[in-house]
Formats: structure tokens, sequence, C-alpha cells
């Protein structure tokens, strides 16, 4: 039966987009065994052996067939609507575009460099990408996602996390330090590994990091790379009010000429839909035992101990006590010292489970500390990595004095009436950590989710050796 509904369903979709030019409908239909109680319809299989109904809005409504997906969400069919026609425009140009990686050029990229430097060229796609933008829990990555993995298996396209991005450009760096301009060359071997390229959550937050990523791209469009990105913020929001912005909005610009901008304006927030399961997030002072206790039964019958973990470039993290995949840190041991996305992301290659001890409601004056704990809970939603922690709070708590501009502006001013008292001083404006507010808030909570606990555990089980 459900096949019988997939076949349908197809055939619904492909009456509902007209650019696809195939014969009437009628004429790819056989019916066979007419007999009671049912006439049973099968779809010609010609219909689907043709590429041009392949990609992401068939493999949308093949999930909504099986009940993987909720079906009913103008705002992602309008989006799935943009990838297809980023998929087709794909297929039709992907010799132009240089996408199959057999053909990619041999020469070393040092020496395309540098002879580049005697003859002036660019190789601008005739595709362009896509930039999907939009509140928290919307499905920008799974609509990514699913995207990308419709891509054939030939094609040079990566898809990476905007943190992995940013630590390999920096990795880049440090290797061609010396040379004249180092981003043209890391340009030249990012464009050799992935002409489509696909990064998952795109923010700056980082003066030195948007002074890169201007230069980058140009380097990167002029040769040939198609982005599609996703991102809580409007390509006009990015990097909002940072430290020398003026040398950023040229990025923006490029950005905005070589991608479609689409917003995805859901107000679903997805994670929030998983079935929430007590037991790993722990509030209340004085509670560190009920984790220490966790954490024991965790790592079972295994010695807890202090461990080195290499993060990047020769740097290694101390981890206080570790045991059987799992460690544990106290707040301040991750997020008062000077760590970042790289430590992070060393740490959960080694790591599948982060036991955190004390989490603090934020505000202004532990702002620096809220950065890093943001940055910590989107590299273990990415890693997909498990954790139990106690905190003063509830997700939304933890972060309830942190608001963007545009909240506080919507703050009624203290007057002469209002004594100076009745202000709440710790409350922390920044854009940045505002807009990732909802993000964190929503990502906490699917974490405690049973669907996720068990997604967690399923891939534990992958790694484990047969």
């Amino acid at each position: 039966m459900r096949s019988l509904l997939l076949s349908l369903r197809r055939a619904t979709l492909i009456s509902r987009h007209h650019r696809y030019a195939f014969a009437p409908l009628h004429k790819c239909l056989i019916q066979i065994n007419p007999s009671p109680p049912f006439p049973v319809i099968l779809l010609h299989h010609s219909l689907f052996s043709s590429s041009k109904i392949a990609g992401p809005l068939v493999e949308y409504e093949r999930r909504i067939v099986a009940g993987e997906l909720l079906d009913g969400d103008q705002c992602q069919l309008a989006t799935l609507r943009e990838l297809q026609r980023l998929y087709d425009e794909l297929v039709q140009y992907a010799d132009a575009c240089r996408l199959d990686r057999y053909s990619a050029s041999a020469k070393p990229t040092r020496s395309r460099w540098f002879w580049s430097k005697f003859v002036s060229h660019s190789s601008v796609s005739p595709v362009k990408g896509l930039y999907l933008y939009g509140g928290v829990g919307t499905g920008k990555t799974m609509l990514m996602d699913l995207f990308f993995h419709q891509l054939p298996a030939s094609w040079r396209a990566q898809r990476i996390h905007f943190h992995n991005f940013m630590l390999s450009v920096h990795t880049r760096l440090q290797k061609h330090k010396g040379l004249e301009d180092p981003l043209e060359v890391v340009a030249l071997e990012i464009a050799d590994e992935a002409i489509l390229l696909c990064l998952d959550e795109f923010m700056v937050n980082d003066v030195a990091d948007a002074l890169i990523l201007n230069r980058l791209f140009r380097h990167l469009f002029n040769n040939g790379i198609i982005l599609v990105a996703t991102s809580n913020r409007a390509p006009d929001s990015l990097y909002e009010r940072g430290l020398q912005r003026d040398l950023f909005l040229p990025f923006i610009a490029t950005l905005k000429e070589r991608c479609v901008i689409r917003e995805i304006g859901s107000s679903v927030d997805y994670r929030k839909l998983t079935s929430a399961e007590e037991g790993f997030y722990f509030i209340g002072n004085d509670i560190a035992g009920l984790l220490k206790q966790k954490f024991q039964m965790l790592v079972g019958d295994q010695p807890a101990g202090p461990e080195s973990v290499e993060v990047v470039m020769g740097r290694k993290l101390q981890v206080p006590q570790a045991a059987n995949g799992c460690a544990y840190f106290l707040f301040e041991e991750l997020c008062d010292r000077p760590l970042g996305a790289a430590d992070y992301l060393g740490l959960f290659k080694k790591f599948h489970t982060l036991a955190l001890e004390g989490v603090p409601l934020f505000g202004l004056h532990n702002r620096t500390a809220a950065y890093r704990f943001v940055t910590l809970v989107d590299v273990m939603y990415e890693s997909k990595a498990r954790l139990l922690c106690t905190a003063e709070g509830s997700p939304v708590e933890l972060l309830e004095r942190i608001v963007t501009i545009s909240d506080a502006q919507q703050i009624a001013p203290r007057t002469s009436s209002r004594s100076r008292k009745s202000d709440d001083l710790d409350l922390c404006v920044d854009n940045e950590l505002g807009f990732a507010k909802d993000r964190t808030i929503s990502r906490l909570t699917e974490m405690n989710s049973k669907e996720y606990l068990e997604q967690h555990s399923t891939i534990l089980q992958e790694k484990q050796p047969s």
C-alpha cells in the first residue's frame, strides 16, 4: 500500500511542477490486476528512470509518504523548489562547472598559482548558488543535507559545518605562510577538492574571520566555486556592528551577486517536536554528586583519570577526568579559558559524551563564557555528542538576559520615576549572541530528547568493531 501511495504522490508532484515536460500522465499508467476489491495502478518505469525527476524535491516527497517528515510546510516546499532549480541547473551545466572529480586538474596547486601570476583568468561558475536563512529549527540543515545527498558521487562536492571550514582555512594558511597571497593558494586547494561547497551554520563573529572571508571568497568565486549555505542571519545582517565591518561589506555584495538569497519563514521549531526525556540535564545548585554518579554509570568499570587530547596545530587540551569515551569538565575549565571551536572539535573527535558541571546563567558579567558555551553546543550538536550537565536554570533561563539590540530597544527606557535598582544591570546587549540564543536553546532541548539520544546510541553501535 505504501508503494502505491508513493507512486501516486510522485504523480501528483509531476503535475505540480509544469516545467518537467513529460508525455500525458495517463499514457504512462499501466493497470494490472483490475479485479476487486482494488484496481492497482502502477506508474510506468520509464517515467521514473528519467534523471529529470531526480533531486531533492522528489526525495522530500518520498520521505513524506514514508512518514519520515511532516507534510504541509509550504515554506519548506518553496525552499525545495529553489534547491531543485539549483540541482537541475547543476545537472545541465555539470561540464561547464567542472563538477566531475575525475576531470579535475592534476597540476599541483602551487604550480597553478605561480602561472596564474602571469596569465590573468577567471572561471566564475555559470550557475548561481543558494543562501538559505531563517529562524531556529525551520529545517535549513535538513533541506541542505537532503539536497547534498542527491548529488552524484562523482561530483566534487563537500558538505561541512562552518566551524570546521574556518578551522581548515586557518590550518591551510599556516601551511602556506610566507607566500605573497596565501589565501589565493588556499582558494585553489579548496576549489580542487570541491567546486560545490555546502556550508552549514554560516556565521561571522570574529574580525579576523571577517577579513579573511572577504578575500577568500573573491578567490573562490573566481575559481568557479558554487556556494550553498545555511544561516540564521540574512546576508545584510552578517557581522552586524562588528569591528571594521566596512571591510566586510564587499563580501556581502559578492555573496548576494553569486547566490540566490532565500528565507525560510516556517514558524515551527521542528527540534522541539521531539519528546523530552529527563535524566541528563539537572537544574539546581549543590547537585554535582548526581552528575558524577551518572558519569560513573556511563564509564562503567573503567577507571577515570586525566587525559591529554591533541586538538589543532600541536596544541593539547587537558581533560580532568575521562574514560570509556566520556569526558568530565567543570564549566570554568571549558568556557572560562581561551578555547574555541578548534579545541572543541578536537575534543569530540575522541569523546562522544561530555559531563559539564556548573553551567551558570549568562549575562553581561560572563559574556565571553557565553560565546564559548554557544560554540561548544554547536560543535556537540554537529558531532551528535551526548551532554550531561548541571545548570542554574533551564535552557531558556540560561540565556534570558542575552538580547539583541532590537530587543533592547523594545525594553522601556529608564525614567526618573524608575529607580536604577529596578534595571537589570546584568542585561547583555549583543547581536551575535542574541541571534544565537534561540538556536542554542533549541539545540539543548533537542539534545535531551529521546530521539536525539537514540540517534546517539545508534551511531555508537555502528562505530563498534564487528
